[in-house]
């Protein structure tokens, strides 16, 4: 496959953070290397303050730890870096992953403080993976949730995500292109990602097309010339109203209708893009070109995308950069990889994190992750967290009465819906068990997902917040786990 070619050309099981080598040397020297952790990922904030996030990079952690190997090359560098114990060494030398891992898949509506991905395994092998875990998923849900939400702010209207360029990164414009493409928009800029990802890649011309020839004039007729099939032509190097349209309906007229093919569209690169498509839309239709499509450009963003479909701008497709590719508004997807058990004599024990801040104490135990959907509307009612041996049934015969972890009074009696787990596995035992969608069905998915979900939870601004609650046992766990802490720590403050 072409996209092997990607995949093969670097081995990245050295992009850790060091401190991940430094800890692994150290669980090894105290004879902890096979002993069973389980690390879950989640984030806290939801990116633009939205309601929701999407998930996706999933493939690309398939590949990243279905190829973790360590060189000699690597070896040597951690050996002259000193402080790593040769046996340590030797068992990189022979690393093979031994990890099972669930996680979301692709293009699923995830929410703050719920497990996205959990691995469990041996505690040296869970540590490594902690930054390729966390960079795979975080820029890719980052690009694929700020496409989705520009997508819903054009209703309908294609977007085209052309922010190669401006991407943070070769890596960046290829994964970009492809979780844009995820959350929903129709096409890229980007050539290698059509090749590799089959995302389609369209283009027209540069402004330096226009210039390059004495006139607007001509620059349009030899494009049309070559391509009178596929001809859109960039309207505002001098005058969109004065020149550009009108020199694009006469190459229209005498070049691509006589070559018997219809005009593809105009596109509109700055100015006032409300006014400017609205007199572009009367110009081509009065010239017989009600068909030809408006697309415009110039640092859109789903704000300005709102704002022109209220303003009833004429425009039919929307091409946009840097305020996609890097989400600029909001360019940190913050999510975080923390230790919530160890396997002790075949018991798990749960770990907690504590902080002064409420947001950052995580949710300990190996859990599962669950979405309650109304049996009548099929709209997704809550998520559930629950410890992983749980069982999680609801009906009319067995009732579930959900409430907000922090708010524990607010309560909400459940009995008509249906109940979804969300994670799938992934990898059992190092292998990996699952065969990861086409990028057109993950695509799909994201659509059929979001379309569940309550129009109140998909506003830009002030979205209803969709709970993420808590099991009773795990609720009351992580409290005793708070409880004893404190108690502890308060019996060490009154020795002092």
């Amino acid at each position: 496959m072409l996209q092997d070619e990607l995949r093969i050309e670097r081995n990245l099981t050295m992009l850790t953070d060091f401190y991940e080598l430094t800890m692994s040397n150290g669980y090894f020297s105290n004879g902890m290397k096979d002993e069973v952790a389980v690390f879950d990922m989640f984030f806290r904030k939801i990116p633009d303050q939205g309601g929701f996030a999407i998930f996706a990079g999933l493939e690309q952690l398939i590949e990243y730890l279905k190829n973790l190997k360590f060189t000699e090359d690597d070896l040597t560098y951690l050996r002259e870096k000193g402080g790593f114990d040769e046996g340590f060494l030797d068992y990189l030398r022979h690393f093979e992953f031994q990890c099972d891992v669930w996680a979301l898949e692709e293009g699923m509506p995830m929410f703050p403080n719920e497990p996205v991905v959990v691995v469990r395994g041996p505690m040296i092998q869970a540590q490594l993976i902690e930054t390729m875990v966390l960079l795979t998923i975080n820029y890719q849900s980052l690009i694929a949730t700020k496409a989705n939400r520009m997508v819903r702010a054009a209703q309908g209207g294609p977007i085209s995500e052309v922010g190669s360029r401006r991407a943070q990164g070769y890596d960046a414009a290829i994964l970009g292109a492809r979780a844009a493409y995820i959350g929903g928009c129709a096409a890229t800029a980007c050539s290698i990602a059509d090749r590799y990802y089959q995302i389609p890649a369209v283009g027209t011309m540069a402004h330096s097309w226009v210039q390059m020839f004495d006139s607007e004039y001509e620059a349009f007729r030899k494009y049309a010339e070559l391509y009178p099939s596929n001809c859109m032509l960039l309207v505002d190097t001098y005058n969109v109203v004065q020149s550009g349209i009108p020199n694009a309906i006469r190459v229209f007229n005498e070049v691509v209708i006589p070559a018997g093919y219809r005009p593809k569209g105009i596109r509109i690169d700055s100015g006032d893009i409300a006014y400017l498509s609205k007199k572009a839309r009367k110009m081509l239709d009065d010239a017989g070109f009600p068909d030809v499509k408006i697309m415009v450009s110039n640092s859109l963003d789903e704000y300005i995308i709102r704002e022109l479909m209220i303003q009833d701008a004429q425009v039919d497709l929307f091409g946009i950069g840097e305020n996609l590719i890097t989400s600029k508004s909001d360019p940190v997807f913050g999510g975080v990889y923390k230790l919530v058990a160890v396997e002790k004599n075949g018991e798990y024990i749960p770990k907690i994190k504590v902080s002064e801040s409420i947001e950052k104490i995580t949710n300990p135990h190996f859990k599962r992750l669950y979405r309650f959907y109304n049996k009548n509307t099929g709209k997704a009612v809550a998520d559930y967290v629950a410890i992983h041996n749980e069982e999680v049934q609801v009906d009319e015969e067995h009732p579930l009465t959900i409430f907000d972890p922090i708010a524990s009074w607010k309560k909400k009696t459940l009995d008509q819906v249906e109940v979804k787990p969300l994670l799938v596995l992934v990898f059992e035992k190092g292998k990996c068990v699952y065969q990861s969608p086409s990028l057109e069905e993950i695509k799909q998915n994201c659509q059929r997902q979001v379309d569940l979900l309550w129009d109140e939870v998909k506003r830009f601004e002030n979205p209803h917040r969709y709970y993420v609650d808590l099991s009773e046992k795990l609720w009351t766990m992580k409290n005793q786990l708070l409880d004893n802490i404190n108690a502890s720590l308060s019996r060490t403050s009154s020795k002092r």
